[in-house]
């Protein structure tokens, strides 16, 4: 296309055929030169900026784009541009030192936390970036928490160090996070008068000597320390560096034994490179996190933030996945991201374990049991892709053909391959006397959280209906965040989202994007619901259909557990002397008949959380259908949760607010207001943090009005924390409330 060949020679001054080419010799490279890294943080720390100097640094652009200006590389949507936000992960590749980095550019917001989780769940290593005026904040929290999850190592990157609140917020980084921060650089000047780093390892200063603002930073001064510098400075670089020295040597044993052994008289003698691997040891083992400072926007600190990426985060054949070494050396990827282009069609982000991806072939999906073609292999470049013949085992690719595939997916080869491997992991499970879960040779998929808000969704004419259908499958396909249900009652389409801002976005792009003009319900909070007390029912079914009788008779009991955590399921077991008398078909049918019932409260017809549920006795007649068993246990299940009494549970939000202190009492009011609890008020510089609890439906339009109350000088953010019961009074009024909508 026209638009590529300009991007290409844009970027790169190469003809579109012989960048390919060269592109294709990249991708291809050795494994142990591969970095897959996520760039993840608080909203507004600089992630996106930190990247688009990467990719300028890189030479993958001619120009440093800007989140101001609109022009970024990896915010490419139109309401990224407009709003200044990441909103979906870009996916770009580039080379840095003989190195390929395929780097993953992740949104802040909290709304947008699955583009995070899917993410993090292919990657190798994450950089964590950080305000340094701000330390760690509540966003921080979340992604850090994803990150650990995933078992993935991470380099801190303290940025804005040019702002004149900002500081080393190691400590913040040590308590908030639980995290051992290991500091390979100390900074020299603060605020305006921050000029460059000091690295430990090599007692090397990296300067930077902006002539003007239009300087690039591309250029700057390496050398070393020596007795003309600033004593002061001296000090805190030889302190620093003995504190990095003993802190590696605790948490590595072949480095403390290398000090002993032949550096007991001097420390600081210590070779640089023995210093850096023993780091990289230290980072792969999750054991401490290398942490590094500069400012992107300034055009500082970017170049050795990528030297750390290479130096302490791991290749992908450092990466141990059980379930991948079943294949050896046959194809085995995860499908993490779906995209939908008009002209394409599908398009799906792979992440290739092992093997090797060829355009025109025919993949085996394991989840869906179906096999598909995969028409076209392609480099993922933000919104630009190349088309290159193959792509083997550690890189992340983007394929056109697969339809039927979603986010989650395990695509192998052929079904042989997948049965292969199936028999190496049952003779590795048979030979190990491992659990059988072990022996499954599906990748694990992407976590998807619960929706927290929805509204009803409408066309502008019922001609629009099948359009509209149509436009929200695939914006599903694309967002697994993203719910949609039919009420079965008034017949209306239902929009469940992740916030305020996912729905007004998938709003605005259902209009630019496809064209349709559609109407919002008002906004409603996706409450749950539990039950007060243990009870017991039974039922039976008696019913013939045409010439063949049904009869199952049910006992089972319920009883409350615990619901403080977030997204907390429910729980169904069967008696001992059940799990051997139902067949396996049969135990199906009462399992669908108790999720059903899961899935819609006695109260208000909310999901139910925070529910046991224990299977006492099945009777079951012969010639009865699972239907008909399915049937019988939802009865009953209706009746023991009435019996048992309902509570709803609403959303309890943490909310955090950094705001002057002029304006603080006002705050505080309007969340008193709000039946907020005040947990905390911390001082930061110049400004209050204000850390609260907060229903989540006394948050409606609360930016509106914070930024009222303040006159634009304040900031917050939430994060879902619990479910918590509601008292009676405001239950009551909900129940009054929704019987009047009803």
């Amino acid at each position: 296309r026209c638009r590529l060949s300009c991007h290409v020679k844009r970027h790169y001054s190469l003809l579109p055929g012989k960048f390919s080419y060269w592109i294709h010799c990249r991708i291809n490279s050795c494994v142990y030169r591969i970095r897959n890294i996520g760039i993840m943080a608080h909203i507004d720390a600089g992630k996106t900026t930190t990247t688009e100097r990467m990719l300028y640094y890189a030479g993958y652009t001619r120009a440093l784009g800007d989140v101001d200006d609109g022009d970024t590389v990896t915010d490419f949507m139109a309401q990224e541009r407009e709003r200044g936000i990441t909103i979906q992960s870009a996916a770009v590749s580039f080379d840095w030192k003989s190195h390929r980095i395929n780097l993953i550019d992740t949104p802040g917001h909290v709304d947008f936390t699955l583009e995070v989780e899917r993410a993090l769940r292919v990657l190798d290593g994450a950089v964590a970036v950080f305000d340094a005026s701000a330390g760690v904040e509540a966003q921080t929290l979340t992604v850090w928490r994803q990150a650990e999850k995933h078992h993935i190592p991470c380099v801190c990157f303290l940025n804005k160090m040019d702002k004149p609140a900002a500081n080393f917020c190691i400590e913040s980084i040590r308590k908030k996070l639980k995290a051992n921060p290991v500091l390979l650089q100390i900074p020299v000047g603060s605020g305006k008068n921050f000029t460059g780093v000091v690295d430990l390892l090599t007692s090397r200063k990296l300067m930077w000597k902006m002539k003007s603002m239009r300087d690039d930073g591309r250029v700057f001064e390496v050398k070393a320390l020596d007795r003309s510098d600033d004593p002061d400075l001296l000090q805190v670089v030889s302190d620093a560096r003995t504190a990095l020295i003993e802190q590696v040597a605790d948490l590595d044993d072949e480095f403390a034994e290398l000090l002993l052994t032949d550096f007991s008289e001097n420390f600081d003698a210590i070779p640089s490179n023995k210093l850096q691997e023993a780091v990289r040891r230290v980072t792969l083992a999750r054991k401490g996190v290398p942490v590094l400072c500069g400012s992107s926007l300034r055009n500082k600190g970017v170049q050795p933030l990528l030297d750390a990426i290479t130096a302490y985060l791991p290749a992908p054949n450092e990466r141990h996945h059980d379930v991948v070494r079943w294949y050896k050396d046959d194809l085995c990827a995860l499908a993490f991201k779906v995209l939908h282009d008009k002209q394409r069609g599908p398009l799906v982000f792979l992440r290739i374990y092992s093997g090797t991806l060829k355009p025109q072939t025919a993949l085996h999906n394991i989840n869906r049991n179906s096999t598909e073609r995969m028409s076209r292999l392609l480099v993922p470049f933000a919104d630009q892709h190349v088309e290159i013949p193959s792509m083997t085992a550690g890189n992340i690719a983007l394929t056109v053909g697969l339809k039927q595939t979603v986010t989650g997916d395990t695509i192998v080869s052929s079904k042989a391959s997948a049965a292969a491997a199936a028999h190496r992991a049952q003779n590795d499970n048979e030979a190990g006397k491992r659990s059988r879960e072990c022996a499954s040779v599906i990748l694990s998929g992407v976590e998807v959280p619960d929706p927290v808000f929805f509204c009803t969704i409408e066309p502008p004419s019922m001609s629009k209906q099948a359009d509209l259908e149509n436009v929200l499958n695939c914006l599903q396909r694309e967002d697994p965040s993203l719910k949609v249900r039919l009420d079965p009652d008034s017949g209306q389409t239902i929009l469940c989202g992740m916030g305020e801002l996912h729905i007004e976005i998938i709003h605005d792009r259902i209009r630019r994007e496809y064209g349709i003009e559609t109407h919002l319900g008002p906004l409603q909070v996706a409450y749950r619901e539990t039950v007060l007390h243990e009870a017991s029912a039974s039922d039976t079914l008696d019913r013939t259909v045409g010439e063949r009788r049904h009869v199952v008779t049910v006992e089972l009991a319920v009883r409350p557990v615990d619901i403080t955590s977030v997204g907390g399921s429910c729980e169904l077991a069967f008696t001992e002397e059940l799990e051997g008398q139902l067949s396996a078909e049969m135990k199906e049918a009462v399992e669908n008949g108790v999720h059903s019932s899961f899935l819609q409260g006695p109260l208000l017809g909310y999901p139910l959380q925070g529910v046991s549920t224990l299977i006492q006795c099945v009777t079951i007649e012969p010639g009865t259908s699972p239907a008909m068993v399915s049937a019988c246990v939802s009865r009953c299940m209706l009746k023991a949760l009435r019996l048992a009494g309902g509570q709803v549970l609403e959303p309890v939000m943490s909310l955090e607010v950094t705001v002057g202190e002029d304006h603080l009492s006002s705050v505080l009011g309007d969340l008193a207001q709000r039946r907020g609890t005040v947990r905390d008020i911390q001082s930061r510089h110049d400004n209050k943090v204000l850390l609260a609890t907060v229903p989540l439906a006394e948050m409606m339009g609360y930016s509106t009005v914070l930024r009222t109350l303040t006159s634009g000088n304040a900031t917050f953010s939430l994060e879902l924390d619990t479910y918590e019961a509601m008292n009676p009074q405001e239950q009551n009024t909900l129940l009054k409330r929704l019987s009047g909508l009803l």
